[in-house]
């Protein structure tokens, strides 16, 4: 009998550590962009003339950022985002010309968490004219390393990637003193 309640002991110790344990899922807290007009990578044959995105939580309008960029990083003129619920929209303010265009975004979880990222676009209009390429500036020595643009957001972009390692491998420990704990004490009740 004894056998029977230390085995079933470790066993609900060892669940309950599990269960401690598990990350929660990202989608219950954090909010996650979910689409976009136009899309990532997307390759357009006339240029947009508004951007909307779409995200899997509601927005709040006093905190939500969208930026629109050329291939040189230069801001391009656009309204101020409207929300509507999940999606927030900018109106391109001119004429987009051929070229790869960033949107960055930034917006705010439920939980006050900030999530954000970003990703291209390209316009390729047969009859409009290319985005001219950003002069070089010349100087008298190495120019050092230049920057470039953000690449494309990933489906947790800016997220919460789960726990820290060092919390894993804490919990780990944890689980396995008393794993060991547990095993002792059942070892030493058979004995008796």
């Amino acid at each position: 009998m004894r056998t029977r309640s230390a085995a079933a002991f470790l066993a609900a110790l060892l669940a309950a550590a599990t269960l401690l344990l598990a990350p929660a899922a990202p989608a219950a807290a954090h909010n996650t962009f979910q689409a976009a007009t136009p899309a990532q990578d997307a390759r357009l044959t006339a240029a947009p003339t508004t951007v909307t995105l779409r995200f899997l939580q509601q927005l709040n309008p006093e905190f939500t950022t969208i930026v629109l960029s050329d291939s040189g990083q230069r801001k391009v003129p656009t309204g101020a985002p409207v929300v509507d619920g999940p999606t927030g929209t900018i109106s391109v303010d001119e004429p987009l010309a051929n070229g790869t265009y960033t949107v960055a975004y930034r917006v705010v979880s439920a939980d006050g968490h900030p999530v954000q990222g970003s990703y291209r676009f390209t316009v390729a209009d047969p009859a409009a004219l290319a985005v001219p390429a950003p002069a070089a500036a010349t100087t008298g020595g190495d120019a050092g390393p230049t920057s470039t643009a953000a690449g494309p957001a990933s489906a947790a972009a800016g997220g919460d990637d789960g726990p820290p390692a060092v919390l894993l491998a804490a919990g780990v420990v944890v689980v396995v003193a008393v794993a060991g704990a547990a095993l002792l004490l059942f070892r030493r009740r058979r004995a008796s």
